[in-house]
C-alpha cells in the first residue's frame, strides 16, 4: 500500500497498528485529540500477558524495549480486611507470564519506534462521513478534514468511527472508580506502603472496595471502587477535590486509617472514571474501508484484558494488511472474523468486577484466585 492507513487514537492499539504497519513498510497517519503526549496522565500498571500482549509486542518487534520497561515484583498480590489483615497473599517469585509496565511508559515507546510527524496531536475528531467506493471524510474539531481509503476507529469507548459500522452504545455497568496517587510512598506515606505491599493490593467488600498498586519510584496509585448510581456519583462535586474525597471516603467508617489514607491523602484530585461496556459479542457486518479495534469494538470491564487485546487487534490487523496487498476488504474481514471470537471469549472469561464487589465477596474472590 502506498496510502496511508488513518487511524483515529494514539492508544496502544492504534500505537501498534501503526508500528506494525511501519514493519511492512506501509504508511499511516494517526491522529489524536489530546494535544500531546504528556497532555494527561496515562493510566497506571499494566500487566502484559503471555498469549496477547507480548505477542503483539515481538510483531512490532520491541521486545527487547518492552523487556526494559518491566518492574520487578510488581505481581505480586495481597487480600486484605477492613481492618488490615491479611487475607490472602501472593508473592511475585519470577515465575509469572505477566509482568508489569506503566502504561505511560509502554505508550511512549510506541510512539519513538514511529517516523517522527506520524502521530498528528490535537485532532478532535468531531464527525466522520463515508463517501462512497471505501472512502471515508474524517472531521477535525477546527474544521480541517482528511479523506481515507482504509479507517481504523481506535478511538476507545466513545469511539467516532463506531458509528459508521454499528449502532451500539456503551452501558453503566453499575460500577464505579475513583482514582487517585500517592507519591514516594515508602518515604511520605510508609505505613500504607507497607500495607500496599510490592504489587497490588485490595481490600473488598459488597458493593465497595480499595485497591492499591505499587508503581515506580514507590509512587501508590490507589483505586475507590464503588456499586452506585449515575445519580449517587452526580450528587459528589469532583470540582470540589476535599468536598469530593469527604464524601467519597464517609463509605469507608470504621475502615483501617492506613486504608483509607490512600485516599484521604492523595496528592492528585480524585478522578471519577465511570464503568461501561458494550454488549457482549458485539460485531457488524462488513462495511468496506472501515473497522475498529480496541475498547472502539469490544469495551468490556476492567480484567486485565483491555489494553493486552487491543494491541494483538492492532498486532493482527497491521499483518493482516500486509497480507494483501492490493485488497483491503479480505484483509478486514479475515481480521473481524478472527478478532470477533477472540473478543467474545475474553467477555465471556472476564466477571472479575462483579465476583470482586458481589455478595460474599473477599472469600469468593480468593476461592477463584487460588481454585480453592
Amino acid at each position: 500500500m502506498t496510502t496511508p492507513v488513518t487511524i483515529i487514537g494514539a492508544g496502544l492499539g492504534g500505537l501498534v497498528l501503526s508500528r506494525v504497519l511501519h514493519t511492512f513498510g506501509i504508511p499511516s497517519e494517526v491522529y489524536e485529540a489530546e494535544s500531546s503526549p504528556s497532555a494527561r496522565t496515562q493510566g497506571g500498571l499494566l500487566d502484559i500477558r503471555d498469549y496477547n500482549g507480548q505477542p503483539a509486542l515481538e510483531t512490532a518487534g520491541l521486545t527487547a524495549q518492552f523487556r526494559d520497561l518491566i518492574l520487578e515484583g510488581r505481581q505480586a498480590m495481597r487480600l486484605l480486611d477492613r481492618d488490615g489483615n491479611v487475607l490472602f497473599e501472593a508473592p511475585d517469585d519470577g515465575t509469572g507470564g505477566n509482568p508489569e509496565v506503566q502504561r505511560g511508559e509502554l505508550r511512549q515507546m510506541l510512539l519513538d519506534s514511529l517516523p517522527a510527524g506520524t502521530v498528528h496531536w490535537g485532532h478532535k475528531v468531531s464527525g466522520v462521513r463515508a463517501l462512497g467506493d471505501g472512502r471515508h471524510e474524517v472531521t477535525f474539531a477546527d474544521g480541517a478534514t482528511a479523506t481515507t481509503s482504509l479507517l481504523v476507529g481506535a478511538d476507545g469507548a466513545w469511539s467516532r468511527v463506531r458509528p459508521l459500522l454499528s449502532a451500539a452504545t456503551p452501558e453503566y455497568t453499575g460500577i464505579g472508580f475513583v482514582e487517585t496517587h500517592l507519591f514516594d510512598g515508602d518515604h511520605r506515606h510508609p505505613t500504607s506502603a507497607k500495607l500496599v505491599g510490592g504489587g497490588a493490593m485490595m481490600v473488598l467488600e459488597p458493593g465497595k472496595g480499595i485497591l492499591a498498586h505499587r508503581e515506580r519510584d514507590g509512587n501508590l496509585h490507589t483505586w475507590v471502587m464503588l456499586a452506585r448510581s449515575p445519580e449517587w456519583f452526580a450528587g459528589i462535586d469532583f470540582a470540589d477535590p476535599h468536598a469530593a474525597t469527604t464524601r467519597i471516603v464517609r463509605e469507608f467508617d470504621g475502615w483501617a486509617p492506613e486504608l483509607t489514607t490512600l485516599v484521604t491523602a492523595g496528592e492528585t484530585a480524585p478522578v471519577l472514571r465511570t464503568i461501561h461496556t458494550l454488549p457482549a459479542g458485539h460485531r457488524w457486518d462488513r462495511t468496506p474501508g472501515v473497522t475498529l479495534l480496541g475498547d472502539a469494538a469490544h469495551l468490556t470491564v476492567p480484567n486485565g484484558e483491555g489494553a493486552n487485546l487491543a494491541m494483538y487487534d492492532g498486532a493482527e490487523l497491521g499483518q493482516a494488511i500486509a497480507a494483501h496487498p492490493g485488497d483491503v476488504e479480505t484483509a478486514l474481514a479475515e481480521y473481524e472474523q478472527a478478532m470477533f471470537t477472540r473478543s467474545a471469549a475474553a467477555a465471556a472469561e472476564a466477571p472479575d468486577l462483579y465476583v470482586m464487589l458481589g455478595e460474599g465477596t473477599p472469600h469468593t474472590l480468593i476461592t477463584a484466585v487460588t481454585g480453592g
